[in-house]
This record gives C-alpha cells, sequence and structure tokens, in this order.
C-alpha cells in the first residue's frame, strides 16, 4: 500500500475544494440582473447599490478561487509530471 505525503494530500484537498468553488461561484454570478447573485442582494440590501457590493464579492471570491485552482493544478504537474501517483 503507498501512503501519500501530507503535502500531497493538503495540494489535492486545495485543488479539490477549489474547483467545486470556482464551480459553484460561477454559477451564482447573474447574467443581466436575472442571478442567485441578484436575488440575494435584492433581498439583503432592497436597491441597486447592494447588488453591485454581493456582485463585486462574488468575482474577488471567484477570482481567488480561480488562481488557487490553478497555482494547485501547476504545483501537481511540477510533482507527478507523468501524471501517476505511485
Amino acid at each position: 500500500m503507498y501512503r501519500l505525503s501530507p503535502l500531497l494530500i493538503v495540494v489535492l484537498l486545495l485543488w479539490a475544494v477549489s474547483a467545486v468553488g470556482c464551480i459553484v461561484f460561477v454559477l451564482l454570478h447573474s447574467g443581466k440582473g436575472t442571478g442567485v447573485g441578484e436575488a440575494i442582494a435584492g433581498s439583503i440590501y432592497g436597491g441597486d447599490m447592494g447588488s453591485s457590493i454581493v456582485e463585486k464579492n462574488l468575482d474577488r471570491i471567484t477570482v481567488v478561487l480561480a488562481i488557487v485552482f490553478v497555482v494547485t493544478l501547476l504545483i501537481l504537474m511540477v510533482i507527478y509530471p507523468q501524471g501517476v501517483i505511485s
């Protein structure tokens, strides 16, 4: 039985969480004022200003998750260039 290093486990967890997070937060974005982000902003703030704050926060979180995803993917590519964990 092969034992995974703690660093590899952390990198794989960060990669998986950031991948799922990217999917979720991209789907939360609104398309021309009809998304989940608009529904949340409308119920919390009740105005146009609140929706822009929520959209900006969604943008920031999505960008951070995308950067984490790419960095962890590059780390995995450097550690295992052939794609084999053994």
